[in-house]
């Protein structure tokens, strides 16, 4: 199928050829330059103000022509912007319905309100983690970017309703709000709280003081980025050892270790064992670091003889090889 741009460009090409042929044809027949000009113009344009200067059977054979031509030539050429028009807005409307649809499918994703400088960060290690997500902005352009990056992104106001009944948020296993504005953010997780009530909330807070009003709006966890950076600066000068080894963790190419968890479902073989035979058992060399309880309570450096049970997330550090080969050995 022959493209928009390729038949507006073999359109215009014809025109001005005809238009060059049609004015010379006029000059020979006796027109001066600017009346050829003036009938070809109102020829091909199909005006049709009435002929000028010598008016004879071939001179209006030749007006035929030109109008035949002309006429065709013009229509092509208009054809090819209508087909550009047009396409351009069956793209758009397929594009609309191919994200809808992606959106109607996704199960247990992850809803990353805002892509600014967070939003972004995050995609990243969502991606790399190989979870789904999609990113919600009411930003033309920083939608238009994300979906350059390949991600399934939706144009629309994190704070309405709509909008997160849209990305599935009856379905979404956690929703991750890092707007600047700190009413937007807890206006974002009561009305989050509210469509899904078991969904993780994480957001974002700029003041200390947000922390709280959080928390009451339905946030799971409150992050602070000022604080967490104050924090991080202060530990490189009180524990800088401490420091560079957990960032050679976080950087993931230059030392491949990890800490990941791993929820006691009733499809693992891991409910009724202890520690000690867990890892004994798994041959990955993983090194078993904490429990968490259902009710969130955590038991750091489990003693080996402590027995796991339904429920419980095992939270384990080892190399990112070795913990994918745990998760496909006793998770499936």
């Amino acid at each position: 199928m022959t493209s928009p741009w390729g038949r507006i460009r073999r359109g215009a090409t014809a025109l001005a050829i005809i238009a060059l042929v049609a004015t010379l044809g006029y000059r020979l027949a006796g027109f001066t330059w600017i009346d050829a000009i003036y009938m070809v113009a109102i020829s091909v344009s199909t005006v049709g103000y009435g002929e000028i200067g010598p008016t004879t059977p071939v001179v209006r054979l030749w007006t035929i022509g030109v109008l035949i031509f002309g006429i065709s030539a013009s229509v092509y050429t208009f054809g090819g912007f209508m087909q550009l028009l047009t396409q351009g807005e069956i793209e758009r409307a397929l594009g609309r319905l191919r994200m809808t649809r992606e959106l109607e499918g996704l199960q247990q994703h992850v809803i990353i309100c805002g892509f600014g400088r967070i939003g972004r960060i995050l995609a990243v290690e969502l991606t790399n983690d190989h979870t789904a997500f999609v990113v919600v902005d009411n930003q033309p352009a920083r939608v238009a970017e994300a979906q350059t990056l390949h991600y399934r992104a939706y144009l629309g106001d994190a704070t309405d309703e709509e909008t997160l009944v849209r990305v599935g948020i009856a379905r979404a296993k956690s929703l991750l709000t890092t707007l600047p504005d700190d009413a937007a953010n807890v206006f974002i997780a009561l009305t989050s709280r509210n469509l899904n009530p078991t969904l993780n909330i994480i957001a974002r807070a700029e003041q200390p003081s947000t922390q709280k009003k959080l928390m009451q709006a339905g946030a799971n966890h409150v992050v602070l980025p000022a604080a967490i950076g104050a924090q991080r600066m202060a530990a490189m000068v009180t524990h800088p050892s401490a420091v560079d080894f957990l960032e050679l963790m976080a950087g993931k190419g230059r030392l491949d270790i990890e800490i990941d968890e791993y929820q006691v479902t009733g499809t693992s073989t891991l409910a009724g064992k202890t520690v000690r035979e867990i890892e004994a058992s798994n041959r990955h060399g993983l090194l078993t670091i904490a429990l968490r309880d259902p009710t969130g309570g955590l038991l750091f450096n489990p003693d080996k003889e402590q027995v796991v049970s339904l429920g419980q997330t095992l939270i384990l550090m080892g190399k990112l090889e070795a913990l994918r080969q745990f998760r496909r050995d006793f998770l499936g």
